[in-house]
């Protein structure tokens, strides 16, 4: 009792700190010593580290090898893991070796979808990994990554009249000869293509064969053939998961999912402005996204928001 009412009088203290002492008994020496608490908490991480816990349902019976098997187990470092989850990380402002290293391994170390590089101004997101792995009319593509702009590069036409701008009547607003044939894909892409090509290095930007719309009947893609691609418009599928307007087989290709970005965050889909797409919505128009959110077709000669998608490795 007398003890008890000892211990009672002291001051009290909410939680210890590393400095603080602790009385023990030293059984080596026959002493009774002070101890520090950061020492003993040390003591207890080293226990906890290297002791053999039979109990624990993983290869490794201690509890950091433990911690780690579960967590390389959680995460699979592949396309399929990072495919899974959204992170939204600011990459920096170049495509680095380290990142085309990561890639080319399918590890894809620390690269994720939503994950951003911002070069020469504009925002390019991860949009998804190996989309483009095993396709292809001649050989098949490896490890890649697919890459979206956030905001349009610039604005341009389906089909180009002589002044630039829109203009009624079918034969400004043809979609004769589909995607493949438009003005869209044989001249008003290169300028984007360009600009991809000197933001990620020539080396980097991946070339690959897709099979593409190249023919139109009632208003709908109706032939196919193969073609060499490198930046290319999206297709509803790629944006949508499904076909909305452009309901043609033709239309979907070898890139046949929804991008991994679209499924995981839909807000990158609406981004406020009217982007095109590459379906034939009609014998006048093609698909494209509104600057509202929602899935519509557009009168070929609009001059509209470009936003390609594109690989690298």
């Amino acid at each position: 009792m007398a003890s008890d009412k000892m211990l009672g009088s002291f001051d009290q203290k909410s939680a210890p700190e590393d400095n603080d002492l602790l009385v023990e008994y030293d059984a080596a020496a026959s002493k009774v010593k002070n101890v520090k608490f950061g020492g003993v908490w040390n003591w207890i991480v080293k226990k906890l580290t290297s002791a053999v816990i039979n109990e624990l349902q993983t290869s490794s019976k201690n509890v950091v090898g433990a911690i780690n098997e579960l967590n390389s187990k959680t995460l699979l470092h592949n396309a399929g893991g990072h495919n899974s989850i959204f992170r939204g990380k600011n990459l920096g402002t170049s495509y680095t070796s380290a990142m085309s290293k990561a890639i080319q391994a399918g590890t894809f170390d620390d690269l994720y979808v939503g994950d951003y590089l911002t070069i020469n101004g504009t925002v390019y997101r991860i949009a998804g990994f190996n989309l483009g792995k095993q396709i292809g009319g001649n050989a098949s593509m490896g490890n890649c990554m697919c890459l979206v702009p956030d905001s349009a590069l610039y604005s341009a036409q389906m089909h180009n009249t002589d002044s630039g701008q829109y203009t009624e009547g079918s034969a400004a607003n043809t979609t004769t000869g589909a995607y493949a044939n438009s003005d869209m894909r044989t001249t008003n892409l290169a300028q984007a293509t360009q600009k991809i090509v000197n933001d990620f290095g020539s080396t980097h930007v991946m070339s690959y064969r897709d099979i593409l719309p190249n023919a139109t009947a009632n208003g709908q893609a109706s032939g196919w053939a193969w073609y060499d691609c490198k930046v290319e418009l999206m297709s509803e599928v790629m944006v949508y998961g499904t076909t909305v307007w452009a309901n043609s087989g033709y239309e979907v290709g070898c890139i046949n999912s929804q991008l991994p970005l679209f499924a995981l965050a839909p807000e990158y889909i609406h981004r406020r402005f009217v982007y095109w797409l590459r379906g034939v919505g009609s014998a006048t128009s093609f698909a494209s996204v509104s600057n509202a959110g929602y899935a519509t077709n557009t009168n070929a000669s609009f001059s509209y928001g470009v936003r390609p998608f594109f690989f690298v490795n």
